[in-house]
């Protein structure tokens, strides 16, 4: 910037040269002493400029830094004053008055302790013994059915087991997300028993595992017809170890949903919390095989929700039921979590916690508030009917038994 300055002044000069020569008729010579002495007399004005400039730069610098020098002595001075103020205290027996007095708080919390344990055992011992949580059922002490297995294989022959199918609903709308579908045994008033009236608790095999597959043909034949009328539906199709133990069982159901894989998403197949602790290797294979096919998976009668989740995930599972009554008032005899925070872990591994049996609008409310959005029971609906249009076949079904 200066040498631009410097340049202008210059050119100034020679106009000024140019001016004394032609216009006011100087020579040469008096021309340039002119042009010289007006440059002599600009850059002394520049130089002057500039120096006052640097000057008061220099004062503002000086004053900047005495400032500081002041605010650094005053700060040393204030840390003088304290380091004095710490020489002159005596920390010693200040340190000893606070030990004695942290010594006598530990003693009186260590009697407040002791007064609070010895009031809790004298409040344990003065109060009611606290009922025994009811054990797990066990399948083989459980009450045989009043059909026995004669009367039972009767009525096979004579087709009388119909498939009812009962909702599951989707809280708090009460949508149904799903439908049971529940064998029943017509008895010969018009009544219906349900399946733990007639199905043995042993033996009879070959019985469930034909009633197995007629239910899955049922549920095939329902969900085909229902998503052609453009109302798909999904259906929870009872199966248990009398299937997966048998090979031919096993190799009909396959064949059935492989036939069939346009509606197989449509289907749950559900098993007993009971079978599925006892399930073989072989029995296992073959669930995993049939959850590879695209069937979902739901546990029923679950009495204890600590499982490994991601296995049950690998398998297929997407449903585990528990009783509502229990799973409200007994919480922590299925789990160690949280009865409000057990359904959302499960929702982690796409598995959902469906409540059944739910008898009052109160117990739906508590399983709400828990997280628990399927639920399942009498307040709900029962059993009942399949619409005809949705039904197998009656010739089928009876050409099927009789084979």
């Amino acid at each position: 910037m200066q040498g631009l300055v410097y340049v202008f002044i210059a050119l100034a000069a020679l106009g000024v040269a140019a001016a004394a020569y032609f216009g006011l008729t100087f020579t040469p010579i008096e021309a340039a002493v002119a042009a010289i002495a007006f440059g002599c007399l600009a850059v002394l004005l520049v130089e002057r400029n500039l120096r006052r400039r640097a000057e008061a730069r220099l004062e503002k610098a000086v004053e900047d830094l005495s400032r500081l020098l002041a605010t650094d002595a005053q700060a040393g001075s204030v840390l003088s004053q304290r380091i004095n103020a710490l020489t002159e205290l005596k920390a010693g027996p200040r340190l000893q008055s606070i030990e004695s007095d942290l010594s006598v708080l530990g003693a009186v919390v260590k009697q407040v302790t002791e007064a609070v344990a010895d009031l809790e055992e004298q409040r344990r011992m003065a109060a009611p013994p606290k009922k025994a949580v009811a054990p797990e059922p066990d399948p083989d002490a459980m009450p045989e059915p009043f059909i026995p297995l004669e009367l039972f294989r009767q009525a096979v022959v004579e087709h009388r087991i119909v498939f009812h199918i009962e909702p599951v609903v989707l809280l708090p709308q009460r949508r149904p997300y799903g439908y049971d579908l529940v064998p029943r045994l017509v008895l010969e008033e018009g009544d219906f028993a349900d399946r733990v009236d007639f199905l043995p608790r042993r033996g009879g095999d070959d019985l469930i595992a034909k009633l197995e597959a007629d239910g899955i043909d049922e549920a095939v034949v329902i969900a085909r017809r229902a998503r052609t009328s453009g109302s798909p539906i999904t259906l929870f199709v009872p199966i248990s170890r009398a299937s997966l133990g048998s090979a031919r069982a096993v190799e009909v159901i396959l064949a059935a949903l492989d036939a069939n894989r346009a509606i197989v998403s449509s289907l749950l197949f559900a098993i007993s919390y009971a079978d599925f602790k006892l399930l073989t290797a072989r029995e296992r294979a073959s669930l995993a095989a049939i959850g590879k096919m695209g069937v979902g998976l739901s546990m029923v009668g679950t009495t204890s929700l600590r499982f490994d989740y991601a296995e049950l995930q690998g398998l297929g599972f997407r449903t585990i039921r528990v009783d509502a009554t229990r799973f409200l008032r007994q919480p922590d005899s299925f789990t160690d979590f949280h009865a409000a925070d057990i359904a959302a872990y499960g929702r982690r591994f796409g598995i959902e916690l469906v409540a059944t049996g739910v008898i009052d609008e109160q117990q739906l409310l508590n399983l709400f508030e828990d997280g628990v959005t399927l639920a399942q029971g009498p307040l709900i609906a029962g059993p009942g009917p399949v619409r005809p249009d949705l039904q197998l076949d009656q010739p089928a079904a009876t050409a099927r038994v009789a084979e």
